[in-house]
């Protein structure tokens, strides 16, 4: 989820409980947790709101001076529905960061990292990708993707959204720019 970034202290501290968005459907769900630039944000609730329903009280708690504000704020076609969004910034650690840290694999985590690996692969419309990503952002760390991506010849955002499914299984981490392999990912490329 995308968070504007004037809008991170604001979360961050508790003073801003709202977001709106217009979306042509809707990109968040009640009860996720969403990792993001500020950190992880949970979505506490999801509504469909008619911009003109949107209130003062409501704009000052998405950190706006008022609803006029906040309507003029809003990205996209005006024939999307617009989105109300309870939030709440999550001090705790993420659990794919704790994952990404364990460098010391058990054979028995060697084998479950393969099977989860494999089952990626066989549900790929696109045949086998992940030996090949877990090795180009090995060979290249902090490359952007999209130079990932086509030296292994691979559609960019596609490409995205499989390092997400590495970096799930705690594989890789985002950098900046590009990504790179975490020690749990190095310890089980170690192993293979």
């Amino acid at each position: 989820m995308l968070i504007e970034k004037e809008r991170h202290d604001g979360i961050r501290r508790g003073d801003i409980t709202v977001l709106f968005r217009r979306w042509r459907q809707r990109q968040a769900t009640a009860g996720a947790v969403y990792r993001t630039a500020l950190g992880r944000v949970a979505v506490d609730a999801v509504d469909v709101v008619e911009p003109a329903g949107i209130t003062d009280s409501d704009a000052v708690a998405a950190g706006y001076g008022s609803a006029a504000e906040v309507v003029a704020d809003l990205r996209g076609r005006e024939a999307d529905p617009v989105y109300r969004l309870a939030i709440r910034f999550v001090e705790e650690a993420d659990p794919r960061d704790e994952l990404a840290a364990a460098d010391e694999l058990s054979a028995a985590d060697v084998a479950d990292i393969a099977a989860r690996l494999a089952r990626l692969d066989r549900a790929s419309s696109t045949g086998p990708w992940t030996e090949a990503t877990l090795k180009v952002i090995e060979r290249r760390p902090a490359v952007r993707a999209g130079d990932l991506a086509a030296e292994i010849g691979r559609d960019p955002a596609q490409f995205k959204l499989d390092v997400r499914k590495l970096k799930n299984l705690g594989l890789t981490i985002s950098l900046g720019t590009g990504y790179r392999i975490s020690p749990r990912g190095a310890a089980y490329l170690a192993s293979a």
